[in-house]
């Protein structure tokens, strides 16, 4: 009896905090050094309400996201923003990026981005505010694979940018 009570409890308990009260606000990135096309490969996973909500209010537009033909119709507002939210530096150098697509993937949308002319490094610099003007919580992870090497970083408001070496 006094178990079936402390389950029921700790059930009620934990099911009492609404969702709002733990809302994560997350995006990850991954950059993948491809040697022989010497470029740097970039995907990025964001919400698509989130993102559809940043782009609104950064450009006092309403965009609307949720069909292939949106993403077509707006591809030059998300390489903007993506421009001046994501910046990529390899050893000491800034790397010009090209926004060339994306897709959906469920409730996010997948964006891929690509810096070319990129020559072997030893240091690669990532400053990723995806979302960081909408949410002052929003995290971005972002992973970095050069080789058979990976390195990993998380990345927020106020702290939005860190070099890694190889």
């Amino acid at each position: 009896m006094k178990k079936t009570f402390a389950l029921l409890f700790a059930f009620i308990f934990l099911t009492s905090f609404t969702a709002k009260d733990h809302e994560t606000y997350l995006s990850v990135t991954e950059i993948e050094y491809d040697r022989e096309e010497q470029s740097l490969q970039i995907i990025s996973r964001v919400f698509i309400d989130d993102f559809e909500n940043v782009l609104s209010r950064r450009y006092q537009q309403e965009i609307s996201l949720s069909y292939e033909k949106d993403l077509k119709a707006n591809k030059d507002i998300i390489s903007r923003y993506l421009n001046q939210k994501l910046k990529i530096t390899v050893d000491g150098e800034g790397q010009k990026l090209k926004f060339l697509g994306s897709k959906f993937d469920a409730d996010q949308i997948v964006l891929f981005i690509e810096s070319s002319g990129v020559r072997d490094f030893k240091e690669l610099r990532v400053e990723n505010l995806i979302l960081t003007d909408l949410f002052d919580s929003q995290k971005n992870i972002v992973h970095v694979k050069k080789g058979k090497t990976i390195e990993s970083m998380l990345l927020m408001k106020g702290n939005g940018g860190k070099t890694v070496s190889f």
